[in-house]
């Protein structure tokens, strides 16, 4: 890490200071995707989006246990990000629906590397 964050794809082979200084590790972009995607609805929403666009009811049905309120959130939250897009089609009443950008699409991608790593070592017990 650094403070252009340049050795970022070289996390494996760069030596980390000790201690690692807290604004560093605040500042990277690495820390910032893994507690987005850490968090406990966007994997399932980036998954189920993967597809085909979805409405928001379609979205909340297709999750058991998310509530509209975390399910919303979720949604501005990738939208922020921009790995969703939210499109309003003009109808009575508006309906929304929600997709993949690009940008979801590629971290989908990469998630999958994380996936298989975890379905390989599933049965593997700690310690």
């Amino acid at each position: 890490m650094s403070g252009t964050h340049s050795d970022v794809p070289l996390l494996l082979t760069h030596v980390l200071p000790d201690p690692v200084p807290r604004n560093e590790y605040e500042a990277c972009p690495v820390t910032a995707v893994m507690r987005r995607v850490g968090d406990t609805w966007t994997l399932l929403l980036l998954s189920v989006l993967r597809d085909r666009p979805r409405r928001f009811n379609d979205l909340e049905r297709s999750i058991e246990g998310i509530s509209q309120r975390m399910l919303t959130r979720t949604l501005r939250r990738l939208e922020s990000d921009g790995l969703v897009n939210r499109t309003v089609h003009p109808t009575n009443p508006p309906s929304v629906e929600y997709a993949l950008t690009a940008k979801g699409r590629s971290l989908l991608g990469h998630l999958a590397g994380l996936a298989a790593w975890a379905v390989e070592h599933a049965e593997e017990k700690s310690g």
